[in-house]
């Protein structure tokens, strides 16, 4: 993996030394940035060059063909020897004492970075933008596919470059970038909740529903007479639904109806078994009663002589 796009001098640096962690040095400072500590021998070989400043260099492993970039800390390194951030050695899958290749390059500046947190512990900080910006100013350059290291209240947290702008290598140096965040690697998106099934659905596929409870109905039990004889017509007992019905019919064709039709009407609820309360119930009830004596015939009954006054003899007084 190699990237094009720089701007190599055709006098350039270029060396290759041993890499040890910054704990060989006890400079641990550098951890907290992308700089390295270098011998004394590459400031005078830098200095007879007219090279662009900030310094900046190429770290490749060729053995692993793993590319970073970095800036300079110091020339205090023993030579031969070049010291760099554990987590950098990390990006390019060095080991203690292996060989890296230095180069110096000139790098755009950068308009625009997008990071990747490995966790979500890092979005839980109060502002992570401002810890995230206090970090970066121990950057010097950025570069697409590595991972960085911010720490912060005792704790490390881990951040992939997964694009940069304009190039896949830019410098964040005295230079307005843009920053977006990527959602962390362990992020899960929250589960939907799951909707309701329609009856019907349930039904074809099979799925039994609760059975519902009897709902309580009203006088549905069974006439009785206060004096304990048995009914001589006993009315099947009737449902809710049935009274409902009745009440309703009932209601309906009562407002309907016109007053010369009411002794009808109260005629037929009366047939119905049905109580009706007034003045007319009780004519029509006399007159039923009155009728089937009319109606009878009684055999032919011999007439009484009836008293007639003044059909006896004529008598006279005088003899």
């Amino acid at each position: 993996m190699f990237f094009d796009g720089y701007g190599y001098h055709g006098t350039s640096f270029e060396q290759t030394y041993r890499c040890y962690p910054a704990s060989f040095i006890d400079k641990a400072q550098i951890e907290n940035g992308d700089k390295v500590i270098m011998p004394p021998s590459a400031l005078d070989r830098l200095a007879s060059l007219h090279i662009d400043y900030p310094m900046l260099f190429e770290l490749q492993n060729a053995a692993a063909e793993r590319v970073s970039h970095c800036g300079v800390l110091e020339f205090i390194a023993e030579e031969g020897m070049i010291y760099m951030p554990y987590w950098m050695m990390e990006n390019l899958l060095l080991q203690e004492g292996d060989f890296v290749r230095v180069k110096n390059v000139t790098l755009p500046k950068g308009t625009y970075v997008k990071l990747q947190p490995h966790t979500k512990d890092f979005l839980d900080i109060s502002n992570p933008k401002a810890i995230l910006e206090t970090t970066l100013r121990n950057f010097s350059c950025l570069t697409t596919g590595d991972s960085i290291m911010v720490a912060y209240n005792n704790k490390k947290y881990y951040i992939d470059i997964i694009e940069t702008k304009p190039s896949n290598a830019i410098s964040i140096i005295e230079t307005d970038c843009e920053v977006d965040f990527a959602p962390p690697l362990d992020y899960k998106e929250p589960e939907k909740p799951v909707a309701s099934v329609p009856k019907g659905k349930a039904q074809a596929e099979g799925e039994e529903l609760p059975a519902e409870e009897p709902k309580f109905n009203a006088f549905t039990g069974v006439a009785r007479r206060l004096d304990g004889r048995p009914l001589k017509n006993p009315a099947p007992p009737v449902s809710s639904s049935g009274l409902k019905d009745r009440t309703s019919g009932t209601s309906n064709g009562a407002g309907q109806s016109s007053a010369s039709s009411s002794s009808s009407q109260s005629t037929n609820r009366q047939s119905q078994g049905k109580l009706v309360f007034g003045s007319n119930a009780n004519r029509n009830q006399e007159a039923q009663k009155d009728t089937p004596k009319e109606t009878k015939q009684e055999p032919p009954k011999k007439e009484e002589p009836k008293f007639q006054p003044f059909s006896g003899k004529k008598y006279s007084l005088k003899g």
